[in-house]
């Protein structure tokens, strides 16, 4: 077998499978989208016009991109804690990492119910300790939904902003000490800059998975806050409109795509993805 050859015999295996997992069902999605319930780009113009659709996509991207703030910035500190901090402060911090990987979502979203409910524990603590006279509705709203899905996507967040600290240049930061710059203004004009290659693909791939979630967003959302996955579901499973709910699948997917190649394209040459 010639030389060349080796790697596509090895590496396709893998290819195929990915073909008959993921290429093959988002064809057969493709194709419901333009011939049920009849041949055409009905569902295509009917999810660009219909304003339940328009309203959902809107509150969809708006969490996402709160979910993606919230998350990237706590990522930051913690990845700047793992890297730079300590021996007890790096092994706290994975820790803190590592541990939500072994709880499932569905665990997690319960677990937030039983603390945020309006008989959750925080609710009652604050009541007993009479901060508060009735209890704070923290449920069945966007701020469950964001909360409850920040904390799952964290981790995430942290190993490509983690990445892009453990690449970083440290004589860059002595040079820039030795200018006479304080801590402060090293961090502002310096490390954080160095970083942001880092930023910028943990912001993706959060912003990325969090257009998917569903199990989160109805159990904390507990249907007030209905997002483009939980649509897609009440479409094809409850309606049922499997062509509508298939063009609305095919329109997230390519966001997703572009998102992925916008990440592959600028996220790259600080070594993140070395």
């Amino acid at each position: 077998m010639p030389h060349s050859l080796k790697p596509f015999v090895l590496i396709g295996p893998l290819m195929l499978f990915l073909a008959a997992a993921y290429v093959m069902p988002f064809l057969g999605v493709l194709e419901w989208s333009v011939t049920l319930p009849e041949p055409g780009l009905q569902n295509y113009a009917t999810a660009a016009s219909d304003p339940l659709i328009l309203s959902v996509m809107v509150r969809t991207f708006r969490i996402c991109l709160i979910v993606t703030l919230v998350a990237v910035a706590a990522a930051y500190a913690i990845s700047y804690i793992w890297v730079r901090g300590t021996p007890g402060q790096r092994l706290a911090m994975e820790l803190c990492i590592l541990i939500p990987f072994w709880i499932s979502v569905l665990t997690r979203a319960f677990g937030w119910v039983a603390l945020l409910s309006n008989r959750g524990l925080i609710n009652t603590w604050l009541t007993q300790l009479g901060v508060i006279a009735e209890p704070l509705t923290m449920v069945r709203n966007e701020f469950g939904v964001v909360l409850g899905m920040a904390h799952f996507l964290i981790p995430f967040a942290v190993f490509p902003i983690a990445s892009s600290m453990r690449n970083l240049d440290e004589r860059v930061l002595l040079a820039a000490r030795g200018m006479g710059a304080t801590p402060r203004r090293v961090f502002w004009q310096v490390y954080l800059p160095m970083t942001a290659a880092g930023i910028f693909g943990a912001a993706i791939l959060t912003f990325v998975f969090s257009l998917g979630f569903f199990i989160t967003p109805a159990i904390l959302g507990g249907g007030r806050s209905v997002m483009a996955a939980e649509l897609i579901y009440l479409r094809i499973f409850q309606s049922p409109d499997w062509g509508l709910g298939a063009a609305i699948s095919v329109m997230m997917m390519i966001v997703v795509g572009l998102l992925l190649s916008l990440l592959m394209r600028y996220a790259r040459p600080s070594g993140m993805l070395k």
